[in-house]
């Protein structure tokens, strides 16, 4: 019922145009674990109120089945800033049918009235005790993208087999209830809940309790800017500066806004480096500014700069700030916690892309670390299963710029990320210490860890599939590479086989999933690589580290070790030539 997909699809049939009537129709968006994730438009491969309408629904049917106290606790709905005007699509719309769908099952919905970050989602999830949350956001996609994310009870994204049971119902439930289409209604129901005032006072009480500096906070010279890149974070870390004590950081102008067509960058994702901090070093150098401090345009993800003493800005990479936030929060801890038989009960968490500098922080100290598969929703879910059995989860983090500083919010969070990075700098600079410094402190202590990433872009899931096959039957039939170049491999797991070279069943510990590609080669130079698809784009990524024991400290060999590996991965497993694959560009 909505006129203008509907008027697309009703021109394009006159047209008889059916090679874009297949693209619409010929499939639907699939359900997974990361919820949905499309372009928004007409048809049912496309995000639009039909496809929300229908999503929604099946997934009320599967609450009602899992819950049966659904109608007594109720769901938690926020969005961003998303619109797309030649659709009439919207993240505000979507979330209003959505929350229209429950109320008419009689399930009671806290709606935000206005664009939240993704984290304060699961954050009412738990505040609330509520049964599930649903953020309507495509992250950092491009502007045309929106994205339907789904939270469980325990605060975490869902993951299998729940994906394919909402899938199911989401299927067995098509065709629009009665009053799916009249999102006027919830305006007057009794079952509608508006969280915004309640939870933004919570959540900034929560996230205090990462706040160990106060005094120095008062009084720090240091000056931050803060881009939200046209995203939602804006006002929220203006608020998380004032409950650290901070003086306010400089906002982008131009970016400070919520503007679904993201003007000013080609991109809204600050994992892309330097093209999306043009502006903030401008205005860095404008106002005397050291630290830069950027979120992407649903609040979840943080990018962190720092100017150096040559007047050059470095942009930390997500492992860089992974060992510097967990060094920090680790640190922290100690200080607080005298104890020293507590710390058998501390943990920290990363994804198996992610640098393991964690790992050897957790040796020398004496704490547990666990890698988990990529992505939050594996580290939330652990993360849970950890804190009832009593133990406390300091940090998770993952390479894409992802860091779950405080354990109120059990997925990346890039708001409290940004003032405890902001507290972390403040308290360095009364040791005379940059950011850059302590990174390089934390190397020297627990060993270098040098890592290396990009992707290669590539539409055709057959090149894909056929490039992994490559790797599984290199030196004949069901035979992994034994080099690659001149290193040497030494270790091969399989996780989307189960296949593990080094266990003594060669049987993968961590979870396989047969739907995606994922293989990480382990070389006996100490290198580890990992190639893998990506679940919402067309890439195939690849991630490698060298790491060094303390004391090694010839980091430019290193860095040239890991430059050569790079390149021999690329040349012989990726073959871009032969199977034209797009690199990154800048």
């Amino acid at each position: 019922q909505n006129p203008k997909t509907s008027a697309i699809v009703k021109q394009l049939v006159a047209e008889g145009n059916a090679g874009e009537l297949q693209k619409y129709f010929g499939s639907r968006m699939e359900f997974g674990t990361a919820g949905l994730r499309a372009a928004m438009g007409a048809g049912i491969s496309h995000m639009n109120d039909l496809t929300i309408i229908q999503t929604t629904q099946g997934f009320c049917r599967y609450l009602e089945k899992n819950f049966s106290d659904l109608k007594k606790r109720g769901v938690v709905i926020g969005f961003d800033a998303r619109a797309h005007l030649s659709s009439g699509g919207s993240s505000k719309r979507f979330a209003r049918l959505a929350a229209n769908t429950f109320i008419s099952q009689g399930v009671p919905v806290y709606l935000f009235s206005d664009i939240t970050p993704t984290p304060f989602v699961p954050y009412t999830v738990t505040h609330l005790k509520l049964c599930a949350g649903i953020m309507v956001t495509a992250s950092h996609n491009p502007k045309q993208d929106n994205g339907y994310k789904v939270y469980w009870e325990n605060g975490a994204q869902i993951i299998s087999p729940h994906d394919k049971g909402i899938s199911q119902a989401i299927e067995e439930n098509q065709e629009p209830w009665p009053q799916a289409w009249d999102d006027k209604l919830i305006d007057s129901s009794l079952l509608l809940h508006d969280p915004y005032a309640t939870v933004n006072k919570e959540y900034f009480k929560d996230i205090q309790k990462q706040c160990f500096y106060r005094n120095i906070n008062k009084e720090t010279n240091l000056k931050f800017v803060h881009t939200s890149v046209h995203g939602v974070g804006h006002k929220f870390v203006q608020l998380a500066f004032k409950a650290f004590d901070l003086s306010p950081p400089f906002a982008v102008p131009e970016q400070k806004d919520p503007d679904p067509e993201f003007p000013t960058v080609k991109y809204p994702n600050p994992e892309e480096g330097k093209g999306v901090l043009t502006l903030s070093f401008a205005l860095a150098e404008k106002d005397g500014a050291k630290i830069i401090l950027a979120n992407d345009p649903d609040a979840d993800r943080l990018a962190v700069a720092e100017k150096q003493e040559s007047g050059e800005w470095k942009v930390f990479s997500g492992n860089e700030l992974g060992a510097l936030l967990g060094w920090w929060i680790f640190t922290c801890w100690k200080n607080n916690n005298k104890d020293t038989c507590a710390i058998k009960d501390v943990y920290m968490l990363s994804s198996t892309v992610s640098s393991k500098i964690l790992r050897a922080i957790a040796l020398k100290e004496g704490f547990h670390f666990e890698e988990t598969l990529t992505g939050f929703k594996w580290m939330g879910n652990r993360a849970k299963q950890l804190m009832d059995q009593g133990k406390a989860v300091l940090f998770a983090f993952e390479e894409a710029i992802g860091y779950m500083c405080c354990p109120a919010v059990l997925d990346k969070d890039g708001v409290s990320a940004a003032v405890i990075t902001a507290e972390m700098a403040s308290y360095l600079a009364t040791r005379n210490l940059s950011l850059s410094q302590q990174l390089k402190a934390v190397y020297d202590e627990y060993g270098f860890h040098i890592t290396k990433a990009s992707y290669f872009i590539c539409h055709d899931p057959k090149v894909i599939q056929q490039l992994f096959d490559n790797l599984r039957n290199f030196d004949g039939k069901n035979t992994y590479p034994k080099s690659c170049g001149r290193f040497k491999v030494s270790g091969i797991r399989d996780l989307t086989t189960g296949y593990d070279s080094s266990q003594p069943d060669q049987k993968a510990i961590l979870p396989t999933s047969k739907s995606s590609q994922m293989i990480t080669f382990t070389f006996a130079n100490g290198g580890v690589a990992t190639m893998r698809t990506s679940g919402t784009e067309p890439k195939i990524k690849y991630y490698s580290e060298l790491c060094a024991p303390p004391g090694n400290s010839d980091i430019e060999q290193l860095k040239k070790e890991l430059d050569e590996l790079v390149n021999a991965l690329e040349k012989h497993f990726f073959q871009p030539e032969k199977n034209n694959l797009q690199r990154k560009t800048e």
